[in-house]
């Protein structure tokens, strides 16, 4: 399956894509590991990384009413203190990463907006929707704001330098919207079952946050395919056939 433009891409040895969602704990987790892996690669300037939307609940209301612990425990079928032990599991892990979570306190809500500033960023270069993507992550989970609020997303978007008319003018309509469909049907047919969901060239898929040195092997299995190994030559020189010609030994020689 290709891979559509978005818009300037760069034309790179190895190209990652990742689906995630801006309120997933465990997407942000994964961006931290991939980007500890990508500094230990020594061809990380030739890695291009595009940022593909993925909804954990397109269902999701505009904002969600109750806790966090409650609805995970309603969702799951567990007890408040069970959901509330689990968030606190993934605080504690998350801080290994250095993010400084409080998952009891983030506020969630629809992210379809979020996604569709995403592509609008794509549209002037991928460092600003790389920039968008992480401001978006800092708003949800380390400022625990409101990432489907319109002011919330107008004052992240901006921030990082989209244009607040161009984002307001999105936020009213639905520019976008296919796109980020196709890229959650996209994520489907290349076998995901959640995120994040890292695809390396269309040629490996790493499924969740998977540790560093996971992911660095595997850029480095994709690089290697990339670009084959050149065989050492032997010193010396041996009689050989080049096209329609053969070298013919003197007598000497024979």
């Amino acid at each position: 399956m290709g891979t559509p433009p978005r818009g300037a891409l760069l034309i790179a040895d190895v190209l990652v894509e990742i689906w995630s969602d801006v309120v997933c704990p465990w997407c942000y987790i994964g961006k931290r590991r991939f980007e500890a892996a990508l500094s230990r690669f020594e061809h990380a300037d030739e890695v291009e990384v595009l940022w593909r939307a993925f909804e954990l609940d397109p269902q999701a209301p505009f904002r969600r009413s109750g806790t966090m612990a409650g609805h995970l425990a309603a969702k799951y079928g567990m007890s408040v203190a069970q959901a509330e032990q689990q968030l606190e599991s993934l605080n504690r892990l998350a801080a290994a990463e250095g993010l400084d979570y409080d998952l009891a306190a983030t506020q969630s809500g629809n992210t379809l907006d979020a996604h569709r500033l995403v592509h609008l960023a794509y549209t002037k270069s991928p460092a600003l929707a790389a920039d968008l993507e992480e401001a978006l992550f800092e708003s949800y989970f380390v400022r625990r704001e409101p990432v489907s609020e319109p002011d919330v997303l107008t004052a992240v978007a901006t921030a990082v330098g989209l244009d607040a008319d161009e984002v307001e003018a999105l936020l009213a309509s639905d520019r976008f919207t296919a796109e980020v469909r196709r890229d959650e049907a996209e994520a489907s047919a290349l076998g995901s079952t959640g995120v994040p969901f890292f695809v390396i060239d269309r040629a490996f898929a790493i499924p969740g946050a998977q540790d560093p040195e996971t992911i660095l092997a595997t850029l480095q299995r994709a690089w290697e395919r990339a670009r084959p190994a050149v065989p050492e030559l032997v010193a010396g020189d041996a009689p050989a056939c080049a096209a329609d010609s053969c070298e013919v030994p003197s007598a000497a020689e024979r």
